[in-house]
Parts: structure tokens; sequence; C-alpha cells
């Protein structure tokens, strides 16, 4: 549009134009309010939603390093458990003289009056070996 145009166009300085554009300016600025208000609500709520997020994913990722000592815990506790029991077992076994008896005449190769012992090295295994023999011994013993 031109200024000639514009020009034309002219503003009613009569009281109830002036009310009229005053109740224009009153609502346009109750408008900006509500919508800065409502803005501010936003960026609150947005605010707060991230901040009980955060606090959300560190709870999560603390839970999940728990549940991964927890299964390390419960998978040594079984070890221990059975580590224990056959520690039991073994104090049970030493307990019978004549399992301790053959135990030193299998380790030691104590002997008894005119036993001869032979010494076979055949097997780099030896503990496993000894606890084999001295069970042996023990079995031929009572078989006796």
């Amino acid at each position: 549009m031109n200024e000639n145009e514009t020009q034309k166009i002219a503003s009613l300085d009569t009281p109830y134009a002036k009310e009229q554009y005053l109740k224009f300016q009153k609502q346009h600025r109750q408008l900006i309010f509500k919508r800065r208000r409502l803005a501010a609500l936003i960026a609150i709520a947005a605010f707060v939603a991230i901040v009980m997020g955060v606090q959300i994913f560190n709870e999560q990722r603390h839970l999940s390093e728990l549940n991964e000592i927890k299964v390390k815990t419960v998978a040594e506790s079984a070890k221990v458990d059975d580590r224990v029991a056959d520690l039991r077992q073994d104090v049970k076994l030493l307990k019978d003289d004549n399992y301790v008896a053959k135990l030193a005449r299998s380790r030691f190769y104590y002997s008894k009056d005119g036993e001869l012992i032979f010494v076979l090295p055949d097997s780099a295994n030896t503990s496993n070996k000894d606890k084999q023999t001295a069970d042996e011994v023990v079995k031929s013993e009572t078989a006796k």
C-alpha cells in the first residue's frame, strides 16, 4: 500500500473508540501475561521432569550395580558353603584314628613293623592320589 492510501485512514477520537482501544490493549496485555505465565509453568514442569528423570536413571543404574554385586556375592557364598562342607567332611575324617594313621602312612611314608613301602612316581597330582591311597588303604585294612 502507498502512503496516500494509508493516510486516508484516520483514527476516531471519540470516547467510544478510545474505550474500545483501551479494552483491546487490556485484553492484549492479559493475553501476553497468560502466555508468559503458561510458558513459566511449562518451564518449571519441564525442569522438574528432567530432575526426576535424572534421579530415576541414577537409581536404576545403582540398582543394576547392586544386583551385579548380589549375584557375585551369592556365587561366592555358594563356593564358600561348598568349601565349608568339604572342610567339615575333612574334620570328620580326621577324627577317625584309622584314617589319620593311614593318611600319615601314605603321605609321610610311615610303615608298620614288617611292612614295605614302594613309591611309584606315576602322577603329578600327588595330593589327590595321597587321599585316594589313604582311603584305599583304610578300605583294604577293614576288608582283612
